[in-house]
């Protein structure tokens, strides 16, 4: 979809913003860039667009030299999304998602339709569709920016830091939100931050860029995570790696048991006869409401009489990540994590030392699928190359000594590159007529 091929940007003072830069991003991809301040992932952002033109090497767009097109025909069909949100504070929240559509010549009846459908689209209610930037929250003014962004339908979606000018809650909801609109949307997205956290959670590869513009590694976060190119990419990650890998281990997976489990209407007697030192309380659907410490338990009654302790969180079975449990058995009080299943109701429970042996079992067998998928890449790639340097060779000769390059045919016949409608042409019997 986006390809540089040996892309340099070189500024007159010397500077070196991207070297030598040979990169392919996927059709329908998320790609985050990441890398430490005065790295080149911005600059390599803003070439997409042509918004910054590069020294040397190629940019392509689904095949196509994007200096073949007129730079604000592209950009319009560029999606393209800044810090702040980039608003327009004289126009309406509507009128600024109508911006490209408008410019692309739609009516005004239907672009701002199409804006309101984006504006619900970004989860924001259509009472805003006639407020100014400055009467929204700075969460809102991003989920405008977005909305905006996807005006005119864009194949490809650039984002420079969208979500960094926000607190760390709205943060999250937004990368939350952004996450659910692609799976709906399926764009081709570059997406630059310099926080790691927000490159593996969101990100379907990571390119990590070293000062001076170079490309140090581009992978899944997955593999960045478990096998980094050099020590520059293990200290960006960071040395909490390992824990950040746990985000990749699906809790569905981890073993529970019944544990110290009670419903509140038990007797404070079967809760002591249990020999735990905490009793999780549930309701008759057994849903989690805290823990009971057995030594603080009332002399009688039931548990509901008893002072419930707050569970820390629960995790759930499906959807959540081994990380997730992990963080639970050591925020509860009874360092014991809740699993719930979809109805919210008590599946097991686990201690972190149980979770941890679940969990490294899960993750050598991940490496070890990983290394299985990386080798039959190679030999895939190989294949590939062999096959090629073989067709080369074999190609006959053309008119003039050229040599006709050969492909195969769905149905596995050699024929001219181009495919069976390039064929040579016959000539008729009186040497006049092509047949």
């Amino acid at each position: 979809m986006i390809r540089f091929d040996a892309v340099s940007k070189n500024y007159p003072n010397g500077t070196t913003a991207v070297d030598a830069l040979s990169l392919e991003l996927a059709e329908g991809g998320l790609t985050v860039l990441v890398g430490p301040s005065g790295c080149g992932k911005t600059t390599t952002l803003r070439m997409v667009n042509r918004m910054v033109e590069p020294s040397a090497g190629t940019v392509s767009l689904r095949g196509q030299d994007i200096r073949e097109v007129a730079a604000p025909e592209l950009r319009r069909g560029i999606g393209y999304v800044i810090q702040h949100a980039g608003l327009f504070p004289h126009r309406t929240i509507l009128d600024n998602v109508a911006t490209v559509p408008l410019l692309l010549g739609w009516g005004k009846k239907k672009a701002r339709s199409r804006a309101a459908e984006l504006l619900e689209l970004v989860g924001l209610p259509a009472t805003m569709a006639k407020r100014y930037p400055y009467q929204l929250s700075g969460g809102q003014q991003q989920r405008v920016g977005v909305a905006r962004a996807l005006g005119a339908d864009p194949p490809v979606l650039l984002m420079d830091e969208p979500f960094s000018a926000v607190d760390p809650i709205v943060r999250g909801e937004l990368q939350a939100e952004f996450l659910r609109l692609q799976k709906e949307l399926h764009k081709t997205i570059v997406f630059v931050t310099h926080d790691i956290d927000e490159a593996i959670k969101l990100g379907d590869h990571i390119a990590v860029f070293r000062t001076g513009g170079k490309l140090a590694q581009f992978d899944t976060p997955e593999r960045l995570l478990a096998h980094p190119a050099d020590d520059f990419v293990a200290d960006f990650v960071g040395q909490d790696r390992g824990i950040r890998r746990l985000s990749f281990v699906q809790a569905s997976g981890l073993p529970l048991r019944e544990g110290p489990v009670l419903p509140v209407t038990a007797p404070v007697g079967d809760a002591r006869s249990l020999g735990e030192p905490w009793v999780l309380a549930v309701d008759a659907a057994r849903r989690p409401l805290g823990w009971a410490a057995t030594a603080d338990l009332p002399p009688g009654g039931t548990l509901a009489d008893a002072t419930l302790a707050p569970l820390g969180h629960t995790f759930a079975l499906a959807g959540d990540s081994a990380r997730a449990a992990l963080d639970a058995a050591l925020l509860s009080p009874s360092r014991l994590a809740v699993g719930v299943d979809a109805d919210g109701a008590v599946a097991g429970v686990a201690d972190a030392y149980e979770l941890s042996a679940a969990i490294a079992g899960a993750s050598a067998r991940a490496s070890a699928s990983a290394a299985e998928e990386a080798v039959e890449e190679a030999a895939e790639e190989a294949a590939e190359d062999a096959v090629d340097e073989a067709v080369d060779e074999a190609a006959p000769v053309g008119p003039a000594g050229s040599a006709t390059k050969l492909t195969k045919s769905d149905a596995g016949e050699d024929v001219p590159a181009g495919g069976p409608d390039d064929a040579p042409v016959e000539k008729d019997s009186a040497g006049g007529g092509d047949r």
